[in-house]
């Protein structure tokens, strides 16, 4: 199966989506299953990651609700990690095509020290007990909290989002360095996605960001790197097709197994879509 790691639905009001800004046109409006449907189909792609694009829990009942429109798309929702009444939040939104949750954490007052609550050490805990994914959005000026974070929850997977939005102007060496330690882990994945939104005032050249897709390789391995659209928020800086097009090219030197990996295998084996009854194969 080829997945598609990393997309959003939503139906456009501006008072929910605060963070698509007056100059961000192009997102204004509505994203719906039907419209992902065609641009799957054209990269032969069969499944996809739904992800949580709102801090609430509604959000992630109507993206489960969209999901099933689609033969196999899943969903990373959004639930309050650090809530005292995390358990009962899971149980309300206990569903099959729910694979795991992100927070907004870039976004937060001070990154840093949200990522070190002990209510979210606690809460990451008892997801990481039932098995849920959880994605990091940081960008790299928080790379090094997101590293011990992902030291301290090593029960399941992880998924650095957007590799982590590294700095573009700095450079891909630059940004392997940061990484270094956070890809060395074995539950830690990260999502070939995101860079042309990065590249600055979303002007970017395949020379440019293709370095970075290389440093992934060579810091997380074909096996613990997935594609990832972040479509419709691509669409600020490129066309769907050419997101892929991009990391097509800068696959196609590898092995046929290493290409199943990051255009699917590894997205099947973290989001528990391989294995009998669709369970999770995670063993780490």
């Amino acid at each position: 199966m080829r997945i598609d790691a990393h997309h959003h639905f939503w139906r456009y009001d501006a008072a929910r989506y605060p963070w698509i800004t007056a100059a961000m046109t192009r997102l204004q409006r509505d994203y719906l299953p039907q419209d992902l449907a065609p641009l799957l189909a054209q990269r032969q792609l069969q499944g996809s990651i739904a992800v949580q694009a709102r801090q609430c829990v509604a959000e992630t009942q109507q993206l489960l609700q969209w999901a099933q429109t689609l033969p196999a798309t899943q969903v990373v929702g959004w639930i309050d990690v650090a809530a005292a009444d995390l358990t009962a939040q899971l149980d309300a939104l206990r569903h099959p095509r729910l694979r795991g949750f992100r927070h907004l954490v870039q976004d937060e007052s001070d990154p840093a020290a949200w990522l070190r609550q002990e209510r979210v050490a606690a809460g990451m805990r008892q997801l990481q007990k039932q098995a849920y994914v959880w994605e990091i959005l940081v960008t790299w000026r928080h790379l090094a909290e997101a590293t011990q974070f992902a030291a301290q929850h090593d029960r399941h997977w992880l998924v650095l989002d957007h590799l982590g939005k590294p700095d573009i102007v700095r450079g891909a060496r630059a940004w392997g360095e940061q990484v270094a330690e956070l890809a060395a882990m074995p539950h830690v994945v990260c999502k070939l996605s995101g860079l042309v939104t990065e590249a600055p005032h979303g002007q970017w050249e395949r020379a440019q960001l293709r370095p970075f897709i290389d440093e992934a390789l060579a810091r997380f391995g074909p096996q613990r790197l997935m594609f990832g659209s972040d479509w419709p928020v691509c669409l600020l800086a490129a066309e769907y097709q050419a997101v892929a097009q991009l990391a097509e090219e800068a696959t196609a030197a590898l092995s046929a197994s290493e290409q199943a990996a990051i255009w699917g295998e590894t997205a099947a084996n973290v989001y528990g879509l391989t294995g009998e009854n669709n369970e999770s194969v995670f063993a780490g």
